[in-house]
């Protein structure tokens, strides 16, 4: 199983780990966890690299508007409606060295681009107009970054940023940019990280981080530390296998997709699942390695089904 190979090439000391762990667990491929639940509604997208098309999504948002932004493996940020009509497309400014892997809007309704093989986060408007450059340089001191895989504020307007590799960890700065604190680290301690995917932050700013490596969900103050920490590594109802984003609903739910289990489940706060959708294929309603997801004002669920290049809507 690849856990974290991005770009053609690339085999950090913390992929090769996730690797080895993933062949002795006899984990290759994704996993088919027997039958699924929920409603499948609509499936679009394709692969191709014109406007409209695909290669290899890899991040997903949505605005105010249920707007649908999407990068993938050409660093374009395509723009579609809720039904996967094409709106509009940019291209991040650089990306020889690697390409996005995460999307939120802040809550100035800028879209944060994590630009992860620049160490570094960009703020567009919904146009697609560059309006700020955090970060840039790459280290282990306050204000410097590693390889950023998502960036997203709290209801105060402090930004966390999440990096993983030799990083692992999350930083958290005030609305004027100020560093205040960071914590985390490579390892499988609580509130160690193996590849923090995704972060989402809940009504009470607690911060829910998608443990990809360490196939579990942490959850964290907006000091870091340490709330709760569940999930195992497996295939069977309540355990996940390389869990790449989270989502809640309005019912305090959580949605995760899993990369290697090619499939999403819906669980309580405290881990306790409700249910699963998804199973490996190409066929509607099966998935191939899945990196994001995101939900709509009607309650849906839009999953990133990433090696098969398309949308798939569900209700679960």
């Amino acid at each position: 199983m690849r856990c974290a190979i991005d770009e053609m090439g690339e085999l950090t000391r913390h992929i090769r780990v996730c690797w080895l762990i993933a062949l002795m667990s006899g984990a290759v491929g994704c996993i088919d966890s027997g039958e699924s639940t929920g409603r499948l509604e609509k499936v679009w997208g394709r692969r191709g690299i014109s406007d409209g098309r695909f290669q290899k999504p890899r991040a997903m948002a949505i605005d105010e508007h249920d707007q649908l932004y999407i990068v993938d493996m050409t660093a374009r940020i395509q723009v579609f409606d809720r039904d996967g009509n094409f709106q509009r497309v940019w291209q991040t400014p650089v990306h020889v060295n690697g390409r996005p892997t995460g999307l939120s809007f802040d809550r100035r309704g800028r879209l944060l681009v994590a630009d992860t093989h620049y160490n570094r986060v960009l703020a567009y408007s919904p146009r697609g107009e560059l309006l700020e450059t955090f970060g840039g340089v790459q280290g282990h001191g306050p204000g410097e970054f590693g390889l950023v895989t998502d960036a997203v504020e709290d209801s105060q307007g402090n930004l966390y940023v999440a990096e993983y590799g030799e990083y692992d960890r999350i930083q958290k700065f005030s609305p004027q940019g100020e560093f205040l604190l960071q914590w985390g680290g490579h390892g499988s301690e609580p509130g160690q990280f193996m590849r923090p995917q995704n972060v989402a932050i809940d009504e009470q700013d607690r911060l829910w981080v998608a443990d990809a490596c360490n196939h579990r969900i942490q959850v964290f103050d907006n000091e870091g530390r340490v709330l709760d920490i569940w999930g195992r590594e497996g295939s069977q109802p309540g355990e996940l296998h390389y869990p790449y984003d989270l989502v809640f609903d309005d019912a305090g739910h959580l949605y995760v997709s899993e990369w290697g289990n090619c499939r999403v489940q819906k669980f309580t706060r405290s881990g306790e699942s409700l249910g699963c959708w998804g199973r490996p294929g190409r066929a509607p309603g099966e998935l191939d390695h899945p990196w994001a997801l995101v939900r709509d004002r009607q309650g849906r669920i839009h999953v990133l089904d990433s090696q098969n290049h398309r949308v798939q809507r569900i209700m679960m």
